[in-house]
């Protein structure tokens, strides 16, 4: 027997949600294995000036985060490609253990908001400090777009002063050609006024896995009835 539509329709929900997994599970720990171990990177881990606990606790979870996500997705895969009800048992605990996980980081964030946004500012602060220790063209480009997306301007927020003012915007007042907002400060500032924004996208992502934990266990069932149903009409035949 094969399986039916709704077993179908939950394999191919479970291939797409893996290719999605993927992507950013590969994402995540290239970032982190880059951030740990390029040339133009490590010295913030080698520089005792430079070393950061926040910077360096987020490096590692980037790469721990994106290699659970590739091993989830190895057994996500492999067990609905080829209908291995031992693959997907370990998928479906997997999936929710994550989904738990992700409900109490966003908690957790939502409570601990001002100490959060404070872990965000430093990490923001050895980006910076590698930048200018080192002018790595892609710790650039973080800056740039940091710098873009909060309109903001280095750690004085002072063009006219500032190391890095390259990476500013453009001012868009005439006060601003000579002091605008400093990153640390409108990162913490921004970050506890968006606080119920990042738990939602947790709750959310949480929802996701949850939605993929329910198809894997309805593939599970149909999985367990086809393999009944054939071991009955060989028992019936032999």
């Amino acid at each position: 027997m094969a399986l039916d539509g709704c077993g179908l329709f939950c394999k191919y929900i479970l291939l797409i949600f893996n290719i999605i997994f993927a992507t950013v599970g590969l994402a995540f720990l290239g970032l982190g294995l880059w951030l740990r171990f390029s040339n133009d990177t490590r010295g913030i881990f080698e520089i005792d000036a430079l070393s950061s606990t926040t910077f360096v606790t987020a490096v590692t979870v980037l790469i721990i985060l994106g290699s659970v996500m590739l091993v989830v997705v190895v057994f996500g895969d492999y067990g609905a490609c080829n209908e291995k009800r031992c693959a997907l048992q370990v998928f479906s605990v997997l999936l929710a253990l994550l989904a738990g996980v992700t409900v109490a980081v966003g908690m957790i964030t939502y409570s601990k908001r001002a100490e959060v946004g404070l872990h965000i500012a430093e990490f923001y602060s050895s980006m910076y400090a590698l930048y200018v220790s080192n002018g790595d063209p892609v710790v650039r480009v973080t800056l740039t777009f940091i710098h873009m997306m909060l309109h903001c301007c280095g750690i004085t927020g002072v063009p006219l002063v500032e190391i890095a003012k390259e990476t500013c915007p453009k001012p868009d007042g005439f006060m601003e050609h000579f002091v605008m907002t400093s990153c640390p400060g409108t990162i913490i500032s921004t970050f506890d006024s968006r606080a119920p924004l990042v738990m939602g996208i947790l709750i959310g992502t949480a929802a996701l896995l949850v939605i993929a934990l329910v198809c894997s266990i309805v593939l599970l069932k149909q999985l367990k009835t086809v393999q009944q149903d054939a071991a009955a009409y060989y028992r019936t035949v032999y």
